[in-house]
């Protein structure tokens, strides 16, 4: 059985043509910073999902292998944390499958002690 992240925003408007920028550039980044080659990484969906005020919405698998799953984790919830800083105004939703991930203004997404690690 797999566990994914999903992530989420909305809002009434649209993205402006600097936010997609914005958006693309931390996309485009992801993969410099993302813990192997195998691995699913940061996948948005088209549109920004099924919500009508969806603006940004995706998900990532975790892997199954155990020493494996931190690293990841890390790498999509600061991807996703950078995608709420270039879109602050927006309404966020970020989860492992029905577990909320918290935000923290300093630290981002993430679980009380994960960066410890």
């Amino acid at each position: 059985m797999s566990v994914s992240l999903y992530y989420s925003a909305r809002r009434p408007s649209p993205l402006t043509e600097a936010e997609a920028a914005a958006v693309g550039r931390v996309v485009a980044g992801h993969p410099a910073s993302f813990p192997g080659e195998d691995q699913e990484g940061l996948c948005l969906y088209e549109g920004g999902g099924s919500d009508p005020d969806g603006i940004v919405a995706g998900s990532t698998k975790l892997p199954l292998d155990g020493d494996r799953v931190l690293p990841v984790m890390v790498a999509v919830l600061d991807s996703v944390t950078e995608l709420r800083r270039a879109l602050p105004d927006a309404e966020w939703h970020v989860h492992m499958d029905d577990l909320d991930v918290d935000w923290d203004e300093a630290e981002g997404y993430g679980f009380p002690g994960m960066r410890a690690l």
